[in-house]
């Protein structure tokens, strides 16, 4: 069995948002909002488009979107690149979902609490060890919730997700082990077969019941991913390479930084010139 790869987008839209993922994206998001607790019980996946309300500003397109049975409406998005801006996109696709709920002479009693759902293939927080991380609004010193706390966000950094599969223990882990290597694994393990809706993911993710279309789809989107990673790493290398010629050990450091959650030690030090004593040293200080 050979699995697609759940962090591309197409792959990740069929396997949450299609017409058969409801049970698939009620657990999933049970997992990562609520600890795993079965809080969600239906739902119904929508149109994840925000059309621009603005003249000028562009469509946002949202990986996945659902409203809950209570009217909350949770937006999901899978991210592999750090793009740039990447953080205030997040807010605003937020903010514009919160605010587009409402039609002409409605009232603010009709809005709905927003969850934005965030997995990326980066560390979004370098200073935190959290895997998963919640942000709401609070006051500042006193950390008292804003009473009415209608936006949400939470965010999955999966390089922050080490776990084996004998590890596995919660539905999170399941869930985060999934999406991290479906796409290495040739057979399902039986302590994730054993979540029928993981079982379902799994079937929908087989590239045998995909036809040639939706593979060849996946598989400009990892190139065009590959491609994009393969810029980021030749910029590093040139401007590691002048570093080098000019002996800046300073620089060197700085990129190696910005490599840590993205390659290992021996790699990151054939890149910035630095030992992998120097490279571990620096993990060690993160």
């Amino acid at each position: 069995m050979t699995f697609i790869n759940p962090k591309t987008d197409y792959a990740f839209k069929k396997i949450f948002g299609s017409s058969e993922s409801k049970d698939i994206l009620i657990s999933f998001l049970n997992a990562m909002i609520y600890d795993g607790n079965p809080t969600i019980e239906d739902l119904e996946i929508i149109n994840p488009n925000l059309p621009p309300q603005v003249e000028g500003l562009k469509d946002s397109s949202l990986d996945v979107k659902a409203k809950l049975a209570d009217g909350t409406l949770v937006i999901i998005e899978m991210q592999v690149l750090n793009v740039e801006s990447f953080g205030q996109r997040i807010l605003y696709n937020a903010a514009k979902t919160y605010a587009s709920q409402l039609q002409k002479g409605q009232g603010y009693r009709m809005l709905k609490p927003v969850i934005a759902l965030t997995i990326t293939d980066f560390e979004m927080f370098k200073n935190s060890n959290n895997l998963i991380s919640r942000f709401v609004y609070k006051e500042e010193v006193s950390n008292l919730p804003y009473p009415d706390n209608d936006l949400k966000l939470v965010f999955v950094e999966l390089p922050k997700f080490t776990k084996t599969v004998d590890q596995l223990e919660t539905l999170a882990d399941k869930w985060l082990y999934f999406m991290k290597y479906a796409v290495t694994i040739t057979e399902i393990p039986p302590v994730m077969d054993s979540v029928p809706e993981i079982h379902q993911a799994f079937d929908i993710a087989d590239r045998v019941n995909l036809s040639p279309e939706e593979i060849a789809n996946i598989e400009r989107q990892e190139m065009f991913i590959y491609d994009q990673q393969g810029t980021i790493i030749k910029a590093v290398k040139d401007a590691v390479e002048e570093g080098r010629q000019e002996g800046r050990q300073e620089e060197k450091q700085a990129i190696a930084r910005q490599l840590l959650d993205r390659l290992d030690d021996a790699t990151i030090a054939q890149i910035t010139g630095l030992s992998v004593q120097d490279v571990q040293n620096l993990r060690s200080q993160v």
